[in-house]
C-alpha cells in the first residue's frame, strides 16, 4: 500500500470515529429529550388539576420531606414558568439533533467518496 492509500485510509478510519461519536451525542440528545418529553406531560397533568381547582383552594408543594402551603397563583405560575423551560429546551434538543443529523449525512458523503477512491482488493480466483 502506497502512501496515498494509507492516508485515505487513515481519513476514512478518522471519519467513521467522527460518525460513531455523532451518533453517540444523538442517542444523549434524543434520550434527553424524551426525558423533557416525560416532564412536560406531568406539568401538563399538573396545570390541568390547578385549573380545575377554585380559588379558596388549599395547595401544597412537596419541599424535600416537607409539604409547604403555597398560593393557587404561584403555583400556577410556577408550574406555567417550568412548562415554558420544559418546551425551550425541548426546541433546543431538536435543533441540536437536527444539526448532529445533519453533520452525520456530510461524515456518510465523505465516507463514501473515501471509499470509492481506495483500491478494491483482488478477487481471489479459484483453480
Amino acid at each position: 500500500m502506497d502512501k496515498v492509500d494509507k492516508k485515505l485510509q487513515e481519513e476514512f478510519n478518522s471519519h467513521v470515529l467522527n460518525l460513531q461519536k455523532n451518533q453517540k451525542t444523538i442517542t444523549k440528545c434524543i434520550k434527553l429529550r424524551q426525558q423533557l418529553e416525560s416532564q412536560q406531560t406531568e406539568n401538563d397533568l399538573v396545570k390541568k388539576e390547578l385549573d380545575v381547582l377554585e380559588g379558596d383552594a388549599v395547595v401544597y408543594k412537596l419541599t424535600g420531606p416537607v409539604l409547604v402551603k403555597q398560593d393557587l397563583d404561584e403555583a400556577k405560575a410556577n408550574v406555567q414558568k417550568r412548562l415554558d423551560y420544559i418546551t425551550g429546551e425541548l426546541k433546543r434538543q431538536e435543533s441540536t439533533i437536527e444539526e448532529f443529523e445533519k453533520k452525520q449525512e456530510k461524515i456518510r458523503e465523505s465516507l463514501v467518496k473515501i471509499q470509492s477512491s481506495l483500491p478494491k482488493p483482488p478477487a481471489k480466483t479459484i483453480a
